[in-house]
């Protein structure tokens, strides 16, 4: 092996890494507007590999239990779902509308009086789940959607017009 190809190689086992990087992820932005406090948000809430930490803090407040003001700290793969719902959907800048997200212990017995279907043990509870649509959507697309995704939990409740979306274990409910 002679000298000038010892060098080429060695050159080459060195940058090679330098250009096999992926391109830049696109900045991840969300939109919101909570049908119950009529607030509307709009934050890139991650860049590449790294959560915005401002951005997050924002979203914990948004997402409060609208009936106590409760806060707690959201799952930030919640927002990587939502994310990815509304990209395979094929509109990265869409507009969720959120019917309940995170949930105090006292509005969740209120609901579960009231409601059958609430769980007694709700990953609303840990800032783990949402209820959401899109205005100009069908909810049996956001439903079809998240479960080809198969990342947590899909419930869809064709009548009330919404879809839930967790990062619980793998599982569905609704029609």
């Amino acid at each position: 092996m002679d000298r000038r190809y010892f060098l080429s190689a060695a050159l080459s086992a060195f940058a090679a890494p330098a250009f096999a990087r992926r391109p830049a992820e696109r900045p991840r932005v969300l939109s919101f507007h909570h049908l119950h406090t009529e607030e509307r948000i709009s934050v890139t809430y991650r860049v590449g590999d790294n959560y915005q930490r401002g951005a997050l803090q924002k979203l914990n407040h948004f997402f409060r239990d609208f009936r106590t003001g409760d806060t707690v700290t959201m799952d930030p793969k919640l927002f990587d779902l939502l994310y990815d719902v509304k990209a395979h959907l094929g509109d990265t800048d869409a507009r969720y509308e959120i019917l309940s997200a995170y949930r105090s212990p006292s509005t969740n017995r209120m609901l579960r009086a009231t409601n059958r279907g609430v769980a007694k043990n709700s990953l609303h509870l840990t800032g783990q789940a949402i209820d959401v649509r899109f205005p100009d959507l069908p909810t049996r697309r956001i439903r079809d959607a998240a479960l080809s995704l198969a990342r947590g939990g899909v419930g869809y409740y064709r009548r009330s017009d919404f879809v839930h979306l967790d990062t619980g274990s793998v599982r569905r409910w609704g029609a």
